[in-house]
C-alpha cells in the first residue's frame, strides 16, 4: 500500500509538471502574440518615396516671340545675375545696345586684354536651361554660342567661348561641323539644366591673335524694353525683335559693387564708346 501512495504521489508531481509546461506555453503564446502586434504598431509601414517632377522648361518659341506654357515663376531678387567672369580681369566693357564694327548690337561683353585666353573663366549668372546654340570657324578656330532660358523669362547669350565645359560640350554632339562664318543656330533638345555659378567654359576669344573677349547679353521676355516702344526704333530694329527689343543693360542687374566697376571700366569700343539705347 505504501508503494502504492507512493506511485500516486508520483503521478501528481508530473501532472504539476505538465501543467506548469501547458500554463507556460499557453502564456508565452499570449506574450508573443500580443508584443508581435505590439512591435507591428510601433514599426511604421515603409512610405512612398516621393518622386520629383522632372524639370523642364516652360518657354517656347513661338511665331509671336517666346511664350511661357503655364504661369512663370518670379524671378531672383537683385542682384538678379551673377557676374559672370573675374572683374579683376577685365580692362573693358562692350555696352549693349549700339553700333559696333558696322552693326547694330544688343548684347555687350567684356574684354580682358593683356590675359591670356586660357586663363579666363566663364560661369553662369543665373540658373536655366540651353535652348540653342552655334559651333563656327572665324579667324581659323572655332567658336561657340549658347543661348540659356530662365524659367522666369530671362535669357542670357554668351559667345566667342572656346573651351567648353563637358554638359556643354556634349549638348553639340549633335549638330553639324563647325562651318566658316557660319553660325546658325542648333537647337538643344535634350534637357540640359545649367546652375547659378556653374562653370560653362576656361577659354575665350582668338587664341591664334591673343584677342581675349567673349560676348554677354541679357533679354527678358517678361515686357520689352523702354526703347522699342519708340516707333522709329521698331521700324528699324523690325528685323530682330526678338534680341533688340528685349535686350536690357545687365550692368544694373549685377551686384551693386561689380555695377560700379563695370560703369567704372573704359568702353571696348572706340567708336561708339559708351553710348547705348539699353543704358542710362
Amino acid at each position: 500500500m505504501k508503494l502504492l501512495r507512493s506511485r500516486r504521489n508520483g503521478m501528481g508531481v508530473i501532472e504539476i509538471i505538465i501543467g506548469a509546461a501547458v500554463i507556460i506555453l499557453i502564456g508565452g503564446g499570449i506574450w508573443y502574440a500580443l508584443n508581435g502586434n505590439k512591435k507591428n504598431e510601433l514599426t511604421p509601414a515603409p512610405t512612398a518615396v516621393a518622386v520629383k517632377k522632372e524639370a523642364k522648361l516652360i518657354w517656347q518659341q513661338t511665331s509671336d516671340g517666346w511664350q511661357a506654357s503655364e504661369a512663370p515663376p518670379d524671378c531672383p531678387t537683385q542682384p538678379m545675375l551673377k557676374t559672370p567672369t573675374n572683374l579683376s580681369k577685365v580692362t573693358s566693357i562692350l555696352y549693349p545696345g549700339q553700333k559696333r564694327g558696322g552693326n547694330y548690337k544688343s548684347h555687350g561683353g567684356f574684354r580682358l586684354d593683356g590675359t591670356s585666353n586660357s586663363l579666363v573663366v566663364v560661369t553662369a549668372p543665373i540658373d536655366g536651361y540651353v535652348v540653342r546654340g552655334a559651333q563656327y570657324i572665324e579667324q581659323g578656330e572655332v567658336q561657340y554660342m549658347f543661348d540659356i532660358m530662365n524659367n522666369c523669362g530671362v535669357m542670357y547669350r554668351l559667345d566667342h567661348l572656346g573651351t567648353l565645359s563637358t554638359k556643354l560640350k556634349d549638348a553639340t554632339k549633335t549638330w553639324p561641323p563647325a562651318q566658316v562664318d557660319s553660325s546658325q543656330t542648333q537647337p538643344v533638345t535634350a534637357t540640359v539644366h545649367i546652375e547659378a555659378g556653374e562653370t560653362l567654359a576656361t577659354s575665350v576669344g582668338f587664341v591664334k591673335s591673343k584677342n581675349t573677349f567673349f560676348d554677354f547679353g541679357v533679354y527678358d521676355f517678361r515686357s520689352q524694353n523702354a526703347i522699342s516702344k519708340s516707333a522709329t526704333y521698331q521700324a528699324a530694329h523690325s528685323q530682330f525683335k526678338e534680341t533688340d527689343w528685349h535686350a536690357v543693360c545687365w550692368f544694373n542687374w549685377m551686384p551693386e559693387a561689380d555695377e560700379k566697376i563695370i560703369r567704372a571700366l573704359p568702353s571696348g569700343d572706340p567708336a561708339s564708346g559708351k553710348t547705348s539705347d539699353y543704358c542710362r
